[in-house]
């Protein structure tokens, strides 16, 4: 499917992947609609930021994910549905788990009903590695079993099978995107990338963590980006899940260990016991399998580790950038 003139709705428009996605859609002649989270200080998120000349470009439309009858409207004469709406942060899940549930599992039922209602031409819903859990074998390809070792990654596991359900049972055009640990410009402070870099641009010279042994597969924000695009053009990923991924992992010791040699190499970690995960929460393993995307899509991997971290920490370098940050508190 061509993408240029599509008519096309971005849920979570307004937050770090959704802005970045609606940004690259614009610059390739796409018609936006952006889904933004609606409240009382009428602002857009990340989409805020952007140009006036960009802006006016894309159509604002302010609801809730968990509003069937806002889902609906907005995706009235709509081609694609990128839904990418949905509480992400793993901490604020262990104290919260029903608005979990009612974000991300009847969000993502109220996008695959509407597109039911609509005929919607294409859906695609975003998931997470995290519903893979501590890799049992590695590469983690899309057959690994899902182990919901949080409330987060079991309301993604539960969104997953409402929308392969959708597609099995009415046939919706729908696929399930499976991101990695995705970085870049405009990610949440509650991130492990955001969290060293904001300490340690802001003048921190002890670095507060968490468990420094676990790995990730570690995406820059355009390769992920260029992954949901690539998913949505090719035909062969109806009713398929597909990760995103780069195949590699790397501990979050030597990560930060990067980042300060890069940054500033007289700071040290200091373990702050707040913000390490409960024991069989945690998810030690993530190191992805993209033979798949790169098997059914034209994606490649274009940005190495290095080149993504270096566009990071020149954009956090920006204290413009850096005033949306609050680097003393831990945020969950």
């Amino acid at each position: 499917m061509n993408i240029k003139g599509k008519k096309i709705l971005v849920t979570g428009a307004d937050g770090f992947i959704g802005s970045n996605l609606v940004e690259s859609l614009v610059d390739i002649g796409a018609d936006v609609k952006a889904f933004c989270y609606y409240n009382s200080f009428n602002t857009w998120g990340w989409l805020d930021s952007f140009s006036k000349e960009k802006i006016d470009k894309i159509e604002i439309f302010t609801g809730d994910i968990r509003d069937p009858n806002g889902v609906y409207e907005a995706m009235k004469d709509i081609d694609i549905v990128f839904h990418l709406a949905a509480l992400i942060a793993i901490p604020f899940s262990y104290h919260s788990p029903d608005s979990y549930v009612d974000t991300n599992i009847k969000g993502t039922l109220n996008v695959v009903q509407a597109a039911k209602r609509l005929k919607t031409k294409r859906i695609l819903v975003t998931s997470t590695s995290e519903v893979y859990g501590t890799a049992q074998y590695i590469p983690i390809d899309e057959k690994h079993p899902r182990q919901p070792q949080s409330p987060y990654s079991a309301s993604k596991i539960g969104a997953d099978c409402i929308a392969e359900s959708f597609f099995r049972s009415f046939d919706l055009p729908i696929t399930i995107v499976r991101p990695f640990n995705t970085f870049g410009p405009r990610q949440s402070a509650r991130a492990i990338i955001p969290t060293i870099i904001s300490q340690l641009a802001s003048g921190m010279k002890e670095i507060k963590l968490g468990s420094l042994t676990p790995t990730r597969d570690f995406l820059y924000v355009k390769d992920t980006v260029n992954g949901f695009i690539e998913i949505a053009k090719s035909q062969k990923t109806i009713g398929e899940d597909v990760n995103i991924a780069t195949n590699s992992e790397i501990s979050i010791e030597k990560l930060a260990n990067t980042l300060i040699k890069l940054i500033n190499p007289e700071a040290k970690i200091i373990t702050d016991e707040n913000r390490i995960r409960p024991e069989k929460s945690e998810v030690n393993r993530l190191y992805g399998c993209n033979k798949k995307i790169t098997t059914l899509t034209e994606w490649k991997q274009k940005y190495s580790f290095e080149q993504g971290i270096k566009e990071t920490i020149e954009w956090f370098s920006d204290k413009e950038n850096l005033k949306h940050y609050k680097p003393g508190i831990y945020n969950i």
